[in-house]
């Protein structure tokens, strides 16, 4: 199953409601990719309210998305992050300082705009 990625001005937004396994991840980063290739945008919102559970492979595909993005030109803000998430993500290693976060959505929008106005 594909994850949808919504246009809006420069931005692209993309609220993961599904389990992720290791072949929608990977489909996940390919789309994300070629749509921000495609679209020109210069910021990406990953919302990740519904994750519930994150495996290592699925850490480490969205830390590389988050890494790809960038150097395609494109800030990411993650949303939503569950306190089961971040405490497997520190476990496993994974820390993301240089990414900017927000609790939801509507914030996470905001601080893209102020990311890309410095």
């Amino acid at each position: 199953m594909r994850i949808p990625i919504l246009k809006l001005h420069n931005y692209l937004l993309v609220s993961i409601q599904i389990d992720l396994d290791d072949q929608t991840a990977i489909e996940f980063q390919e789309d994300l990719l070629n749509k921000i290739h495609k679209s020109g945008a210069t910021g990406v919102v990953i919302d990740l309210t519904s994750v519930d559970i994150i495996d290592s492979f699925i850490a480490k595909v969205l830390g590389d998305v988050v890494s790809m993005s960038d150097l395609m030109g494109a800030k990411v803000v993650l949303t939503g992050i569950q306190p089961a998430v971040a405490m497997t993500l520190i476990d496993l290693g994974i820390h993301m300082q240089n990414v900017p976060t927000a609790l939801d959505l509507e914030q996470g929008l905001i601080k893209l705009r102020l990311e890309l106005e410095e």
